[in-house]
């Protein structure tokens, strides 16, 4: 069995990446390790999934790739099962959304970035049809 178990996230620091994500949105932090020059970090987002990786860049290149690593496009996706309450968190920690909430064949979503300039959806699915008749 194989499955996505985490996502690398490139920021400045870790401080500020674990400030947001754990103490404002909820995150759990699964691991920081010590490495010397540098730390394993995972969080787990408050529902589970696919864990990130927090990685201080090392170096302009990676410097110049903090919220550009999905070249402009959104590339991370929370799931909500409350969009409004979960808007709503979002905002109050700090986060920027791009636009109005939209309703999309898949479900109700919204782009927000991070304060690192990464572009997320949040995105509320729409239930599945009930199968049980």
């Amino acid at each position: 069995m194989m499955r996505l178990a985490a996502v690398s996230l490139i920021v400045p620091d870790y401080e500020p990446a674990l400030e947001f994500y754990v103490d404002r949105l909820g995150f759990t932090l699964v691991e920081d390790v010590d490495q010397g020059r540098k730390r394993w970090i995972t969080l787990a987002p408050p529902g589970g999934g696919c864990r990130l990786v927090i990685a201080r860049a090392d170096g302009p290149e990676q410097r110049a790739a903090i919220g550009r690593q999905g070249a402009g496009r959104v590339w991370l996706f929370l799931q909500t099962d409350d969009f409004a309450r979960d808007q709503a968190a979002l905002l109050a920690a700090g986060a920027v959304f791009e636009g109005m909430p939209r309703s999309e064949p898949y479900g109700t979503v919204a782009v927000w970035r991070d304060p690192f300039g990464n572009r997320w959806d949040l995105i509320a699915p729409k239930a599945a049809p009930d199968d049980s008749t």
